[in-house]
């Protein structure tokens, strides 16, 4: 019976959440850009704040923080694009290097392979290729509807995080009337709890993620590595995916290098990389990350391998922060068992008096505090 009744319960959860994740598929369009939002908001209203507390009125400057990060943003793409642009013809002459010397070794000792052996399998490749015209033709077609569903996402979250912002504090008691005088407490501080959470994690990774970009991508300007900004770039965005995202940004970094520069760049390349990651890991992660999600690195590395098998990168990026939520909210409800808990220890049971207290000269008085009746 008793295992009877947790296969139901354990049948049930797992039922309920299977539709959940039916219902937030079905409504991604409207979630995605909802949660980013909410990021981004995290990070933009600590200025915004500043400058209500100063007089200006939300609207403005909710306008005006939105405004000056869109143009920190398109400063940095503005500033990265051009050196993409100039610097990959060079990086695929060095690629096309780069096969020749690969099919010039697999010709020699100990591989020993044919020219022939060679050609026919590059002509297989493009036989494949050639095969597969159709599907890669409807690949062309999703990404080009992926890239218009992008740009619709995009305004979505500048609009929302607009509003975010601007009405903030208006959220929680709009969601404590909402949710009534007794659920409204309680859904109030576990929102402030996640919203404290959620901006902290941000702010910390936004800093470790800034360190490893600042340090590799000064290894990688100093060796003299191709695209090294846009490499630091794709270092900062990766720190925010853990593990994952350090370990993607890395080898491409040491792929350029090798490809650009050399064998011996490229191992020098991957010596910073590991040094600095080291640091951030053994240092930089556990003091900071630990005051602001106090989750375990297990916890971490299957949240995000969970995320980005569900919803890619998009799903990476928010695994982390959505662990984090998760675990505020069973904190808190944790807490308020305990606190339910002690309380019913330290209720009698009904019927029974509390025994009367003794006075310091051991006369005992009525707990009444209106009677003046005195036992001895």
């Amino acid at each position: 019976m008793w295992l009877g009744k947790w296969s139901i319960i354990v049948i049930a959860v797992a039922a309920a959440a299977a539709v959940l994740g039916w219902v937030i598929g079905e409504l991604w369009v409207i979630i995605l850009p909802v949660l980013l939002a909410i990021v981004v908001s995290t990070v933009l209203w600590p200025p915004a704040r500043f400058l209500m507390k100063r007089g200006v009125p939300p609207a403005l400057a909710s306008l005006s923080t939105l405004l000056l990060a869109l143009a920190v943003f398109g400063g940095v793409v503005a500033s990265i694009v051009p050196a993409v642009i100039n610097q990959v013809p060079e990086l695929i002459d060095k690629a096309t290097e780069g096969i020749e010397q690969l099919q010039d070794w697999v010709q020699g000792p100990p591989i020993n392979l044919q020219q022939e052996q060679i050609e026919n399998a590059i002509g297989n490749v493009v036989d494949w290729m050639q095969n597969q015209g159709s599907q890669i033709a409807s690949g062309v077609y999703t990404g080009v509807s992926t890239v218009g569903s992008s740009i619709i996402t995009l305004v979505m979250v500048v609009v929302l995080t607009f509003f975010f912002v601007k009405d903030g504090q208006r959220f929680l008691p709009w969601l404590h009337t909402i949710s009534g005088s007794r659920a409204g407490r309680h859904v109030e501080a576990v929102s402030i709890r996640m919203w404290d959470t959620l901006g902290g994690f941000i702010r910390t990774q936004a800093l470790v993620s800034l360190i490893d970009a600042v340090f590799i991508g000064a290894g990688l300007l100093i060796l003299g590595v191709p695209l090294a900004p846009v490499l630091a770039i794709i270092t900062f965005i990766g720190g925010f995916i853990p593990f994952v995202g350090a370990f993607v940004a890395g080898a491409l970094a040491v792929l350029v290098a090798l490809v650009a520069n050399g064998f011996t760049t490229a191992l020098i390349v991957l010596a910073i990389i590991i040094a600095v990651q080291q640091i951030e890991g053994n240092v930089l992660q556990p003091v900071l990350q630990s005051r602001s999600m106090n989750l375990h690195a297990v916890v971490v590395l299957l949240s995000v391998t969970a995320g980005g098998s569900l919803f890619g990168i998009i799903g990476a990026f928010l695994a982390v922060p959505t662990a984090a939520v998760a675990a505020v909210v069973l904190r808190y409800i944790n807490e308020q068992v305990d606190v339910r808990t002690s309380d019913n220890m330290e209720t009698p049971p009904r019927g029974e008096e509390p025994e009367p207290d003794p006075d310091p000269d051991g006369t005992i008085r009525d707990n009444d505090p209106s009677s003046s009746r005195v036992e001895d």
